[in-house]
């Protein structure tokens, strides 16, 4: 099932959810580090400045005239994606600057080939300059969907093979797009278009992925909303944490449901199996030390989670799922006692900006996530992304 959603929502982004591991509680800083170069001089500050303090994807450099960020490829740490020389169009070009795609900032002009970068541009108050989306079906923003009905912001069609004769009529500044396992962008990789790598899903930890607003932010000249926004989002994270660390029981739990023979289940060292140990739970694929999915049999699912407090289920469905409707999908979903127990709980992606606020709010998602297991800890929360099945 959680398979069937990513690839109804995501098509070849479908590996965007699943790469992620275990959550930091600290801040790494890094104060007044310099590294000598032949022409410049790089120096990072103290604070919210170039300090990057979860993210092991890229690096922020400030030098005379210009910005430097750098991406790192994270399919082979030892090699760089991208690099971008950002220099403010008020400003004059420097006469020296180092190898990369030049970009003058802020860019006005944008297109974004997934949902997660359009909500990153909303947090940033950007959204005015999208010029073209892909796969706008799937954009849950009542901004993009308005102004892709009336035309201001053109369909670009699949991420896969977009229109790029519409691109060219747009004459975007920069695109904006995740690349998939290195594998480059076809055709649309000739247009001299700079492509700006969005590779925060291949990052280790929530708070990781959630920092990658302060990388996007560079380019619209918004660092000041973006390091507000991400130290509130590592407060709200942490509170909850400390919250949930000293609970006396940690009940068990397992997620998702068969899909085609399968039964995916987060790896132990996933982005969801870390909120989970997070929120207070004790995740029962807690041990395996894989950071996507692991492909389990019905039979094995069944003889280590039939005892379990919880399960969790995403789906993507105009109608909720109902226990009537779980049983008739696989009767023996009975044997569960999540299932007699009737503790079992949906996140219905169609009716809930899930998997959009994910990257950016891993914070909201722990906070329902806490009510569930903990509900005590949060007395007059609501939940926002996951209900009860009834």
């Amino acid at each position: 099932m959680q398979v069937r959603v990513l690839l109804k929502r995501y098509g070849t982004q479908m590996a965007q959810i699943t790469r992620m591991t275990r959550i930091s509680f600290w801040f790494v800083f890094l104060v007044c580090v310099s590294c000598r170069h032949e022409k410049s001089e790089t120096v990072y500050y103290e604070g919210l400045n170039d300090s990057i303090y979860y993210a092991k994807g890229f690096q922020i450099e400030t030098h005379s005239g210009y910005m430097l960020a750098t991406v790192r490829n994270p399919w082979n740490n030892n090699l760089i994606l991208q690099r971008y020389v950002l220099v403010p169009k008020s400003d004059t070009l420097p006469k020296s600057l180092p190898d990369g795609i030049l970009i003058r900032t802020p860019i006005a002009r944008t297109i974004c080939y997934g949902s997660v970068q359009c909500v990153f541009l909303s947090e940033l108050n950007a959204l005015q300059t999208l010029a073209g989306v892909c796969e706008p079906q799937y954009i849950n923003i009542p901004y993009v969907r308005e102004n892709v009905r009336n035309g201001k912001i053109a369909d670009l069609g699949q991420a896969a093979n977009p229109d790029l004769e519409k691109i060219m009529l747009i004459q975007p500044e920069a695109l904006f797009a995740a690349p998939i396992d290195n594998s480059g962008y076809g055709q649309a990789a000739k247009l001299k278009i700079p492509i700006i790598e969005c590779v925060d899903y291949m990052e280790p930890t929530p708070l990781a992925r959630a920092e990658w607003i302060r990388f996007l932010a560079l380019f619209f000249e918004k660092k000041e909303i973006a390091d507000s926004l991400f130290r509130e989002t590592v407060n709200r994270y942490n509170e909850l944490v400390r919250l949930t660390a000293n609970v006396e029981k940690r009940p068990s739990v397992f997620t998702e449901t068969v899909y085609s023979g399968i039964w995916y289940q987060p790896g132990g060292n996933s982005y969801i199996a870390h909120i989970l140990s997070d929120a207070g739970a004790n995740y029962l694929w807690k041990e395996d030390k894989n950071t996507g999915s692991i492909a389990l049999s019905f039979e094995t699912v069944l003889a280590k989670a039939e005892k379990a407090d919880y399960w969790l289920i995403k789906d993507n469905n105009t109608e909720d799922m109902t226990y009537n409707k779980l049983i008739c999908e696989n009767p023996n979903y009975a044997l569960f006692d999540a299932y007699k127990k009737r503790n079992i709980y949906l996140c219905n992606t169609g009716k809930v900006s899930y998997y959009e606020e994910l990257p950016i709010h891993p914070d909201w998602i722990l906070k329902d996530m806490v009510k569930i297991f903990h509900a005590d800890l949060l007395p007059d929360y609501q939940l926002r992304y996951y209900k009860k099945i009834e």
